[in-house]
């Protein structure tokens, strides 16, 4: 079969490799990929900025967002039958510790992949693959950077700090559970009109010299309950902090291995005020939006920027990497 891996060492790079189609052993299935979703924690992985901590060996397909059908089951098996539409959570625990999904086994782009038995969520018929892939993450990590790390209550004043794969989802997400105002800040014109767009009330350009006095105007002079840095920017996390109100929390969901400053010590501690760390959802956040989805409260179809073949992922990887187009979430289909 086709996959599509990222070949470690001093010279890191990904390749498309003919391999042997996995078999599946107890407690796992054998999937027949349908769409799996480009992440830029993907171009990280090629770029060297991430790197696998618990892969075994030197090679890994690579991709965390997948979706297909049940295609064989593994000795044993009964949590699943043939045929079942599912998506696949992004991880799995083992002993104690998460292994990542296409990070530290291998992942699903690929025409089949393996997966434990647990780690599989039955999907609606009316829920396109293309869509579910990238539920897990892309949607996931904003769903539980809003709702469980910087819990988020209605009618509070959020800032999201870049429009892209995360930060789109997170306006989208941080509307449904009723923040108010929402501002966007993203330097792309086309990014800021996509925020407006999925819901948030007002947009600025990060490069705005009045930006601090407008966001401060918008929300009553009380400043943000929460900022969120979906870019993972040094620059980016300097400016939103300085944009929170009294026990204001900044939560850091972009990744970066840039350091984290705060140049206003003094204000921070006497407005009391907090810096949050985020990585990722848990497997009940990608079930909650699941059923949301199921019950059309969650509109996906606007996400999807282009499909393309999976012999195509070294271009669809460059095309996220450079934001051609703008994308929201590129996807492969084996």
């Amino acid at each position: 079969m086709l996959a599509a891996r990222l070949h470690l060492g001093p010279q890191r790079r990904l390749e498309l490799d003919d391999v042997p189609t996995p078999e599946p052993g107890p407690d796992h299935v054998l999937i027949k990929v349908e769409a799996a979703g480009v992440c830029l924690s993907d171009v990280h992985l090629i770029d060297g900025t991430l790197t696998p901590v618990m892969l075994a060996g030197d090679v890994v397909t690579l991709g965390h967002e997948v979706a297909g059908t049940v295609h064989t089951l593994g000795p044993g098996v009964t949590g699943a039958k043939v045929g079942d539409r599912v998506l696949l959570q992004a991880g799995e625990l083992r002993d104690g510790a998460v292994f990542t999904r296409g990070v530290d086994y291998d992942g699903g782009w690929a025409e089949y992949t393996l997966a434990r038995v647990d780690t599989l969520v039955p999907i609606p018929d009316d829920l396109p693959f293309e869509q579910a892939c990238f539920i897990p993450d892309a949607v996931s990590t904003p769903w539980a950077a809003i709702t469980a790390t910087a819990q988020v209550r209605p009618a509070e004043p959020v800032g999201v700090w870049g429009v892209g794969g995360l930060g789109a989802h997170g306006v989208q997400l941080l509307r449904m559970v009723g923040a108010a105002p929402i501002v966007a800040v993203d330097p792309l014109p086309a990014a800021r009109e996509r925020a407006l767009g999925f819901g948030a009330d007002l947009a600025f350009d990060p490069a705005d010299p009045e930006l601090r006095s407008r966001i401060f105007a918008a929300t009553g002079g009380a400043g943000l309950a929460a900022a969120f840095d979906f870019a993972g920017v040094a620059a980016v996390r300097e400016q939103a902090v300085t944009c929170l109100g009294a026990g204001g929390r900044l939560v850091l969901v972009g990744l970066t291995d840039k350091p984290i400053t705060i140049t206003g010590g003094i204000g921070f501690s006497f407005f009391q005020q907090q810096l949050r760390g985020h990585y990722g959802s848990q497997p009940e956040h990608v079930t909650e939006l699941v059923t949301l989805r199921r019950l059309h409260r969650l509109d996906l179809a606007r996400s999807v920027s282009a499909v393309l073949p999976l012999s195509e992922a070294p271009a669809a990887v460059r095309a996220l990497e450079t934001k051609e187009g703008n994308p929201i979430r590129l996807v492969l289909r084996p």
